[in-house]
């Protein structure tokens, strides 16, 4: 590659501080449209982190035959934990007490105290083994329920669409014709756990009318021990269960959810289009105002490649202090931030992928956009440039 004398770094810096007007509202627009994409990509990055990390390997779930991707509607007799931990050898146990958690898991209309209206919250019936099982369970204040009593999941009050206040140790809510009382609050690393309110699975069972489970939980010692869960399974064809690894069914519903991670790229592809035609708008503007100055830079003696390479580098310094002041605000604003979801609710998540996937869309925007203008600018002759007003 030949030798190409570059404009100086500093003059393209200098031009941007000449026009700091244009140059702030330039990136004030392309730092919305790069706050934009990362909202969304954090909302993909949120429920993709929140399936990942909600399966345990060592867990499997036994349910009614054909119900793995709807577990609310699954059925098992309320003998099968009895009948599972009697009947398998590779359950993990410890001090006598086997790794076995039965639950009743269903949707239910919640009443709070800041809103009459009822909302769609999901209630898992558990037994004072579910922590056992459920390994990612951290109880963050209060302590376990007793009867009338519950367990609130720390992204429970946003999949109620409520504030968290109505949702505190101590306060009331009200659903399946009784009051309970939080009784405190758990974390679940993440998980879809986080969504839940749990309560005691007898009184559960007591309140709807109901001697059935939805599902039996067990936490296993190895793969082998898996392989014989649902070789049990299998061969008590009278039983009609099925046994799941946790991992595949949390597997199955980000599976479920390819066709809505799909349309949340293809936004992310529209607004990052959207911003390269708004930087390729602002720079026609900057660049077809100083064709003389270009014209003049050429009757100098520099090429029209270090022309270009300078105008490229304004519009990409341009572009990458936009995403900066994005990405600081989503930092602020989006990270963490709880969304309601069919599976429940998750935080947006403005991690390391998401912060360069909104860097590099920031310097493709800054390239792409500044490109053209500048091919188009200096395609005019030198001497018509210089006669330019």
């Amino acid at each position: 590659m030949l030798w190409v004398r570059l404009l100086p770094w500093d003059y393209g810096v200098r031009n941007l501080f000449r026009r700091a007007s244009r140059s702030g509202l330039t990136v004030i627009g392309l730092s919305i449209v790069v706050f934009l994409v990362l909202t969304v990509a954090a909302f993909v990055r949120g429920l993709e982190v929140s399936l990942q990390v909600s399966g345990d390997p060592q867990v499997v779930l036994i349910h009614s035959l054909g119900a793995a991707e709807n577990l609310e509607n699954a059925t098992v007799p309320g003998s099968a934990p009895g009948l599972l931990a009697a009947s398998l050898s590779g359950i993990t146990s410890r001090s006598g007490q086997k790794y076995v958690s039965p639950e009743l898991y269903l949707g239910a209309q919640i009443m709070t105290a800041s809103n009459a209206e009822p909302a769609m919250g999901l209630v898992r019936g558990v037994s004072v083994s579910a922590p056992l099982v459920r390994r990612q369970f951290q109880l963050i204040d209060g302590q376990w329920p007793a009867r009338g009593e519950v367990l609130v999941g720390r992204l429970a009050a946003a999949k109620l669409g409520r504030p968290a206040a109505d949702l505190l140790t101590g306060s009331e809510m009200k659903f399946e014709g009784k009051t309970w009382r939080v009784a405190g609050q758990f974390a679940a690393a993440g998980s879809a756990l986080e969504s839940e309110i749990w309560c005691l699975v007898d009184e559960l069972q007591g309140v709807l009318k109901r001697q059935d489970l939805s599902l039996v939980a067990i936490t296993v010692d190895d793969d082998v021990a898996i392989g014989d869960v649902q070789e049990f399974c299998k061969e008590r064809i009278d039983l009609e269960w099925e046994a799941t690894r946790e991992t595949a069914y949390y597997a199955s519903l980000q599976k479920h959810y390819g066709p809505i991670r799909m349309v949340a790229w293809l936004i992310v592809g529209l607004m990052g289009s959207a911003g390269i035609f708004a930087g390729l708008n602002t720079m026609y503007g900057a660049v077809l105002g100083r064709v003389r100055e270009l014209a003049m830079l050429q009757t100098v003696g520099f090429s029209r490649r270090a022309i270009v390479l300078s105008i490229v580098q304004e519009g990409l310094l341009l572009a990458m202090a936009a995403s900066l002041l994005a990405t600081g605000m989503a930092m602020v604003l989006l990270n963490g931030l709880a969304v309601r979801f069919t599976m429940g609710a998750f935080a947006l998540q403005t991690d390391s992928t998401t912060v360069v996937f909104g860097l590099l869309i920031g310097i493709a925007i800054g390239v792409l956009g500044s490109l053209p203008p500048a091919l188009r600018a200096l395609q005019l002759p030198v001497v018509d440039g210089l006669k330019a007003v």
